[in-house]
């Protein structure tokens, strides 16, 4: 196979690894990133005196393309198991919540919404083939099985504050293969566990940077590209600071929705399915406290003075001290408190965990912070296998995926590691290389 000059755009775990698959099998790759550095949302951020990530990550024990790559980097000795805990704040108060035994001392349901509950969960771990629910709706799929109060117990202020004005037209594959992953990442029926890596996310990031540069690739940061150059309908090249650079294929890992704006060239037939693509930013406050909040890695809130849906004390999973806590904001660029300022949020979030611990003191805050993506959550109605682009486009030697494309799984970094592959060999199969 002739040697091809590769530009990849996007350093997150799906365009690095798509660098380092391209690498291996003797091409000249560049990337290009427009951020300060590698990562995308799971890049790392020096807070008051921590690396943290700038979005929780965690990792579950049916990761396998993840395993691979971390024995392929000799990252396996930094792969940690933690027993976690769930918790379940509804209306005023705190339950422990994921294993049977906390569903049946649950007062929020009766008898038989727990077994229907129960045995629902029981059903979507044994799913192999998703594509018959990609074009069921999720919230009929959920009250189908567990009945309409339990699912306005567990179920539908989650959706509201994550989905909004989306919340009933979703894909039940999208919400089961999530129900699955976490339901697998156990010890025991009695136990959930999760990983994490010893260094977090930037250890791997750090690896795989290091294995692109070590086989001749080069990584250009700060340097979003001007546009793709297309010829007689092909990749001609990339423009970047005006700068013409002569290149045989482009490989985006970007939210596709920038494609149309970089490629010009594009069909409109082309464009029109790029945009009927939605998604849900998101703005995220990161808070260091003195003491955990609670014993939970992972908290999911329904209750109506609350105007999130949950939050993740990472220190939970990855035992450290101070504690760290995420409190994620999802909601459309429409709505009004997107236009809050992120002290603002802090402040809302800050407000609530009293209301989560009654012992929470203002004291315990020590430091806070609050990142924003514009590209957070993939809106996945029912039959979005259909709706995706095509990964190869109209444009001779243009090729995209973004976190839409890991559909219906959720977002980690081992999608990104099998998506990337999938957009490689993609890239590959073309005559041209």
């Amino acid at each position: 196979m002739k040697s091809q000059r590769i530009v990849v755009l996007g350093a997150g775990p799906m365009g690095l690894m798509a660098a380092m698959e391209l690498l291996k099998r003797g091409h000249e790759v560049d990337i290009y990133e427009r951020d300060d550095r590698i990562g995308g949302m799971s890049a790392s951020f020096h807070f008051d005196g921590l690396d943290i990530e700038r979005y929780y990550h965690f990792i579950c024990k049916t990761d396998f393309p993840l395993f691979e790559l971390l024995d392929e980097l000799k990252l396996s000795d930094k792969l940690r198991w933690t027993d976690t805990k769930m918790g379940f704040y509804y209306n005023g108060k705190l339950y422990k919540w994921g294993t049977p035994t906390a569903l049946l001392a649950f007062d929020g349901l009766g008898w038989i919404g727990k077994f229907r509950y129960g045995l629902h969960a029981m059903y979507t771990k044994g799913i192999k083939d998703w594509r018959p629910y990609d074009r069921m709706n999720a919230t009929a799929w959920l009250r189908k099985w567990i009945g309409e109060r339990a699912y306005n117990v567990l179920w539908k202020s989650l959706f509201e504050l994550k989905l909004f004005e989306y919340s009933e037209n979703i894909s039940a594959a999208w919400i089961g293969t999530r129900i699955k992953r976490v339901a697998l990442s156990r010890r025991s029926l009695m136990q959930e566990t999760m990983g994490y890596l010893e260094g977090g996310s930037g250890a791997l990031l750090q690896k795989m940077e290091k294995f692109i540069l070590e086989h001749g690739g080069r990584i250009h940061l700060k340097s979003g590209i001007d546009r793709v150059d297309v010829r007689d309908g092909k990749v001609a090249g990339i423009v970047v600071n005006g700068e013409s650079i002569a290149c045989d294929s482009v490989i985006s890992t970007a939210p596709i929705q920038y494609v149309p704006r970089l490629v010009p060239d594009l069909p409109a037939d082309f464009v029109k399915r790029i945009e009927a693509i939605r998604n849900i930013p998101v703005a995220c406050v990161i808070l260091k406290l003195k003491q955990p909040l609670s014993e939970n890695f992972w908290m999911n809130i329904n209750d109506p003075s609350i105007g999130i849906p949950g939050v993740i004390e990472y220190s939970n999973l990855n035992k450290m001290s101070p504690s760290i806590l995420y409190a994620p904001f999802y909601m459309p660029k429409t709505h009004p408190k997107w236009n809050h300022s992120n002290d603002s949020l802090i402040d809302e979030v800050i407000g609530y965990l009293q209301k989560l611990n009654p012992s929470f003191r203002a004291d315990w805050v020590l430091a806070k912070h609050c990142h924003r993506y514009e590209f957070a959550q993939t809106i996945c109605p029912p039959g979005f296998y259909d709706m995706l682009p095509s990964m190869k486009t109209p444009v001779g030697g243009l090729y995209m995926a973004d976190t839409g494309y890991y559909y219906p799984e959720d977002r980690s970094i081992n999608e990104s590691i099998e998506v990337a592959r999938t957009l490689v060999k993609t890239a590959l199969s073309e005559t041209t290389l």
